[in-house]
């Protein structure tokens, strides 16, 4: 037996103004919340299937408005925006935080030695090639052999800036070598990213209207959602990786600092943890979700198609850029 949606609800208009950079980050602090991670896997296809009850008009009876809205917030942190596909646990950006914090972490503390640049930076970037894969726009498929030299590429380029980096910094200022992990990390964004959503690049994002009526695909709309996600991606790692080790490097003077040496890696693990729970969703509130294009910025084939039909009635195109 089923009841009525609660008058005036709809589960999928957001709660928070998403024209506003504060609304967006209320909002991906709501979806990028860790804790959601230890959900169990049937509770999340609860949730699913409530959100999707919701958008038919049915839900169980007694359902309120704080469960549905729980329910939503389970949905957005585990189901794919546009395919509603179950992502893998590890690229859902609520397991940023606790995924992110033990790999800066170790990277900001095994930075001295090439093997170990070239151990953390390879695992950092199979883990970047997941998330990346995983929040893609979903309506532009991708091949095996497509993510395996997207995924290769990122990772010698990550390898190539940490271990040269690690080289010239040698006669430089100890802080300096430090750094090294992030100019390695932001050169692989600028890589990792475009490569694994080529597809998009390629053959266009579908764009919409207002209203989510279909115009097209445009590739102009696919370079500024990728270039707006790779802005994104580098500076939640920002703060992190070039703050924490200034503050690491004051700290490891101090005798008793010098005592414990063997806390400094799960020290700086925490301390990323920290200012990751606040940079994933800051990072991913600073461009919309939905983001828009002016008509007068698309590719002329396609603006003259939506001019034929449509007259000036459109002035903007809506595309999901992904995360």
């Amino acid at each position: 037996e089923m009841a009525a949606i609660p008058l005036g609800f709809n589960i999928d208009a957001p709660r928070w103004d998403q024209s506003t950079f504060v609304g967006r980050l209320k909002h991906f602090l709501n979806i990028t919340d860790p804790r959601t991670v230890l959900v169990p896997e049937e509770e999340l296809d609860r949730a699913k299937a409530l959100v999707e009850g919701c958008r038919a008009g049915l839900v169980p009876p007694g359902s309120s408005r704080e469960q549905l809205l729980y329910a939503k917030k389970l949905y957005d942190s585990a189901f794919h925006p546009d395919s509603g596909e179950k992502m893998n646990l590890i690229g859902r950006m609520s397991f940023q935080v606790p995924g992110g914090m033990a790999l800066t972490g170790c990277m900001l503390q095994f930075y001295r030695t090439v093997p170990a640049v070239v151990f953390w930076q390879w695992v950092n970037q199979s883990f970047n090639a997941i998330v990346n894969y995983t929040n893609r726009n979903a309506a532009s498929p991708i091949s095996l052999r497509q993510i395996g030299v997207a995924y290769v590429t990122a990772t010698g380029t990550a390898l190539a800036t940490a271990v040269g980096l690690n080289l010239y910094t040698k006669r430089a200022p100890p802080l300096l070598a430090r750094w090294v992990p992030f100019a390695a990390v932001a050169a692989a964004n600028c890589v990792n990213i475009p490569m694994m959503r080529q597809q998009e690049i390629i053959n266009g994002v579908v764009v919409t209207d207002r209203d989510n009526n279909e115009l097209g695909h445009s590739r102009r709309a696919a370079a500024k959602g990728i270039a707006q996600v790779v802005v994104s991606r580098i500076a939640m790692a920002a703060p992190g990786m070039i703050i924490l080790p200034i503050i690491m490097e004051r700290l490891e003077k101090f005798p008793f600092m010098q005592r414990i040496r063997v806390l400094h890696g799960p020290l700086q693990v925490l301390l990323c943890g920290g200012f990751l729970l606040f940079m994933v969703p800051a990072a991913c509130a600073l461009f919309p979700q939905r983001c828009s294009l002016a008509l007068a910025d698309l590719e002329l084939e396609l603006r003259d198609s939506i001019m034929a039909k449509h007259g000036d009635k459109v002035p903007y195109v809506y595309f999901n850029k992904g995360l």
